[in-house]
Order: C-alpha cells, then sequence, then structure tokens
C-alpha cells in the first residue's frame, strides 16, 4: 500500500474521479434543463375537473395539469383548509392552467386531491392559443362567417380558416415591417437631410420643394398601403370561433387573435410528436409576445449570435497584434512584464465594470463626439450616443481581449526559435515570416482563445445591460434599408430574455418553462458556436501540421 502511493496512482484516481464526477454533474444539469424546457412543447392533455369548494358547491374547471406536489395536513390546516386525516398524513394537489384570462381570475390555480370529485378527458376539449391573454379552454362549437354559421364538417373548416387568417396576418405583417417600415425610414431620411441643409446654411427653395415632392411621393404609396392594410384587416375580422368554456356560456373569439387550436386528448403519440417539433420551430423562429411569456426567441437568438460575431470580429485582430508586438517585437523589460501582468489581471475584472466603463466611454464619449461630427441634424435624439449593437460587442471585445493574447501569446511561444531563424536565413524579412511561418502556425492557439473569448462572451448579460440590450426590440439591427446593417439600433439577448423572463415576468409560473427552455437554447447557441470555432481550428491544425515538421 505504501508504495501504491509513493507511486502516485491514487492522486490519478482521485483527478479522474473527480473529473468524471465533475462531468456528470454537468450532463445531470444539462439534461434536468432540457427536459424542463422541451416537455413545455410536448401537448398535454386537457382535463375537465368537478371540484368542491370550502363552501361545499361544484364547480367545473377546465385546463391542464401544470405541475403537482405533496402538501402536509398540517400546512393546509395552517392556511386555513379544514381537512380530515392524521398529521403526518400527506395530500397531492395539483397546479392547473385554465388560461381564459378575459374571464379567470388567475391563469393557474391549485386544487387539492381530495376536493376532485371527477376527471374527465373529454376529446372534443381544445386548446385555443391566442396572439394576446393567453390560451383558451373549451369546447369548439361553431365557426362564424360575419355572423353567421358556416355549414360543412367543423374540423375542416375550422383549420380552414384557420390558415386563411395566418396568410391574412402573414401579408400584413409584410407590408407593416417591409413596405411600410421602409416608407417611413425614408421619410426619416428626407427630415435629417433638411435639418442638415438648414444647419449648414444651404436649404434653399429649390432644395424644399424637391423635400416636398419627395415627400408626398412618399405618402401617396403610403396611403395605397394602408389601403390594402385596412382591407386585409377587415378580412380577418370577418371570422370568428364559438367556444363553450367551463363556466358553460359560449364566448365568441375573432379569428383576428387565434394562431393555433389543438386537440390534445385525441392526438396518439406519434402525432403528439409531431406538434411537438412544431411547436419547437415556432419557439426557435417566431417573436415574443405576452411580454416575453409566451411565443417565440428568434429575435433573441439573431441578436445574442450576431452580436458574438461582431465581436469576434473585433476582438480577433485586436488580440493577435497586441500578442505579436508583446511576444515577437517588446523588449524583455520592466516595462513589457507590466503590461503582460496587467493583461492577466484585466481577466479577473467583474464583468459589469466592463459595462460601465462601456457606457462611459464607448456611448457617451466616443458615440456622442460621432453624432456632433456626423449626426448634427438629428440632434438633440442621439444615434451613435445611446446604447447600442456596436457598442455592446466592443465592449465584449475589451472584456475578451485578455482571453485573446494570452492564448495567442502561448501559442506564439511554442513556436521553435529555429523556425523564425532559418526563414529570416533564407533572406524572409521579419514581417514575411511572422505572416507566412509564425502565424499559421500559431492559428490553432489563436483559434484556442476566440472560442474561449466566445463562450465567455455568449453568457454575458451584466455590461449588455448597460450598453445595449433590452427587453424588446421590435426591429432586427439587419434589414432593407440602407445600410442594410445597423449597429446603432438596441437588440435582444437570450442571457438577457432568462433574466427577464424568470425575475421581470408578471405570470411567474407561465414564464418558468420558458426559462428552462432559452436557457437550454442559449446553451445549444453557446455549443454551437464552439463546434464551429473547433472545427476551424482542427482544419488550421491539419492545414498547417506539415510547417511544423
Amino acid at each position: 500500500m505504501k508504495t501504491w502511493f509513493k507511486s502516485g496512482s491514487p492522486w490519478i484516481w482521485m483527478t479522474a474521479g473527480t473529473v468524471s464526477i465533475s462531468l456528470v454533474a454537468v450532463l445531470g444539469l444539462l439534461l434536468l434543463i432540457a427536459w424542463r424546457g422541451l416537455i413545455y412543447f410536448w401537448p398535454a392533455t386537457i382535463y375537465e375537473f368537478d371540484v368542491r369548494d370550502q363552501f361545499g358547491n361544484i364547480n367545473t374547471v377546465v385546463g391542464e395539469i401544470h405541475d403537482r406536489e405533496q402538501v402536509s395536513v398540517v400546512q393546509l390546516r395552517e392556511s386555513g383548509r379544514e381537512i380530515e386525516g392524521e398529521p403526518t398524513d400527506m395530500v397531492t394537489r395539483y397546479l392547473v392552467k385554465t388560461g381564459n384570462r378575459e374571464f379567470v381570475e388567475l391563469d393557474f390555480r391549485w386544487i387539492l386531491e381530495t376536493d376532485i370529485i371527477e376527471r374527465r378527458t373529454p376529446e372534443n376539449l381544445a386548446k385555443v392559443e391566442r396572439q394576446k391573454n393567453g390560451n383558451f379552454y373549451g369546447e369548439v362549437v361553431e365557426v362564424l362567417d360575419s355572423g353567421q354559421p358556416i355549414a360543412g364538417d367543423l374540423m375542416e373548416v375550422l383549420f380552414e380558416r384557420i390558415d386563411r387568417v395566418a396568410d391574412l396576418n402573414s401579408q400584413m405583417a409584410a407590408i407593416q415591417h417591409s413596405d411600410i417600415g421602409s416608407i417611413n425610414y425614408k421619410l426619416e431620411k428626407i427630415r435629417l437631410r433638411e435639418r442638415g441643409d438648414e444647419i449648414r446654411d444651404r436649404l434653399t427653395q429649390e432644395r424644399i420643394d424637391g423635400y416636398n415632392a419627395e415627400r408626398e411621393a412618399l405618402r401617396n404609396e403610403y396611403l395605397g398601403y394602408e389601403k390594402k392594410l385596412f382591407a386585409l384587416r377587415d378580412e380577418t375580422t370577418r371570422d370568428a370561433v364559438v367556444v363553450k368554456d367551463m363556466r358553460g356560456e359560449l364566448v365568441t373569439i375573432s379569428m383576428k387573435y387565434v394562431l393555433d387550436v389543438t386537440f390534445p386528448n385525441r392526438m396518439g403519440v406519434f402525432s403528439k410528436a409531431a406538434h411537438w417539433f412544431v411547436e419547437v420551430g415556432k419557439f426557435i423562429s417566431n417573436e415574443p409576445r405576452e411580454a416575453n411569456t409566451e411565443g417565440g426567441v428568434f429575435p433573441a437568438i439573431f441578436g445574442t449570435v450576431f452580436m458574438v460575431m461582431l465581436m469576434a470580429v473585433v476582438v480577433t485582430p485586436f488580440g493577435v497584434v497586441a500578442a505579436i508586438y508583446l511576444h515577437e517585437y517588446a523588449g524583455k523589460n520592466a516595462l513589457t512584464k507590466i503590461i503582460r501582468t496587467a493583461v492577466i489581471n484585466l481577466a479577473g475584472v467583474p464583468s459589469i465594470v466592463y459595462g460601465v466603463f462601456g457606457l462611459g466611454f464607448f456611448v457617451y464619449v466616443m458615440g456622442g463626439s460621432i453624432d456632433q461630427l456626423f449626426y448634427p441634424e438629428a440632434l438633440p435624439s442621439p444615434t451613435f450616443g445611446t446604447p447600442g449593437m456596436m457598442w455592446s460587442a466592443l465592449t465584449l471585445a475589451i472584456l475578451t481581449l485578455p482571453v485573446v493574447i494570452v492564448s495567442t501569446e502561448e501559442g506564439l511561444s511554442r513556436i521553435p526559435s529555429t523556425v523564425r531563424q532559418g526563414s529570416l536565413a533564407l533572406g524572409a524579412t521579419k514581417a514575411e515570416t511572422l505572416w507566412r511561418i509564425v502565424l499559421p502556425m500559431a492559428s490553432p492557439a489563436i483559434m484556442t482563445g476566440l472560442i474561449l473569448a466566445v463562450a465567455r462572451a455568449a453568457g454575458e448579460v451584466a455590461p449588455l445591460m448597460l450598453v445595449g440590450v433590452v427587453k424588446m426590440a421590435p426591429t432586427l439591427p439587419v434589414d432593407g434599408n440602407f445600410p442594410f446593417i445597423h449597429l446603432d439600433r438596441k437588440f435582444m439577448h437570450l442571457g438577457f430574455h432568462i433574466y427577464d423572463v424568470g425575475f421581470q415576468s408578471p405570470n411567474v409560473e407561465a414564464a418558468r418553462p420558458l426559462v428552462y427552455a432559452t436557457s437550454f437554447l442559449l446553451v445549444t447557441v453557446i455549443v454551437g458556436l464552439n463546434i464551429t470555432a473547433i472545427g476551424i481550428r482542427n482544419h488550421l491544425r491539419e492545414k498547417f501540421r506539415s510547417l511544423e515538421h
């Protein structure tokens, strides 16, 4: 045993065990997040409960079982509920999502197992997904066209009208975002040009007439789109669906607000699996609604990926140039040691400090100066002197710069000096040696630094709250208006979306599954970015392997 300890084998086994436990814990956490998030999109059974309240009245409750837990009889009695049983007994209670916000005080309610008289799962119960006010649960009775019932098969007519209204809504969204949005953008540009001429004393009557003519043409174009938009809007309000709710009353819901109608109690396993994929696709591709508690997260995905890519484009050249200077050109003296120490210490600075620096220097100083020099006609409304995509990317570039510098310098130090000397002996200059020999050999290390930078930047939220990220950004930083990429705009981010939904949501119970789903999506995005970078690094390593020999 003594010899075994001296050999160092116990420490090897202990290290391996620790790494294995850590890996299992991380994978277990990811699986838990994935399960709690992805199960939200599985079509849940809709139950119809006959429930006895504390006054002895029997009410009907329709909804989905969202969660369940065991509660002790003592806890129930302390809360004012009279219930039979021993103090050690446990009672199951269900958290039921009832929806129907217009007629029910809360989306969710707790129901004790002892209060349930009967529980049924009728096949005709439907979940109506709406653009606002959440889901509506009940029995679909009929479909109306201009207030009159439509004859024919109810299900066929229902889904035909849903598809029709969805197509109309798509056309309206295209007109609002692309056509009318482009006109508003052009009108604002005309206003700024006219204001700029006025500031520079170049506003002649001829230019005023030209601007007015442009406005008039755009307004006439706008009136045409507006007329078409109103016609489509009238078409969407023509259809309606009548649903019998849990109170037994008929409720008419305009198809304008209906996104989908599903009958989970009629679905089999394969139908539910197909619907699950459709719902996951909607979550990834749609915009959020209902204060981010429903809908999708596409703007947040786009903002996260675009901001990280922009940050990578900025941080990589600066980090590589700084590492080359420190390793290849700077003398080995006290000043160089101080610079290296400062770079290493910068990696430990709290991220919120970078956010404050970015807000003060990038936004107020640089952005304010850019507005004064290039956009005086827009003042006092800021253009770049306000938090936006560019300042967020630059702030995260400063935050991750030490990682890239240290990783690149480590890669440069592993290249033998004989390689440099051989290149110089063959007549190459130092710059040619760096560009053609040293940098290609160090490219895997550069990509390693970039991988670490991307992994950290994609998950940072605190600095972004100060320099660009917002709860809701209706327009993406990329559109069809010149210059097509608008780095001055604010954006959404998956990390901030998780914080907002989890801690700022007006409906905590409804938002909880979305927190898990968005968290799993953020991890997936980070893993995807890292896998892409790792693939590029491995390709570079194979490509320049011959230089190492």
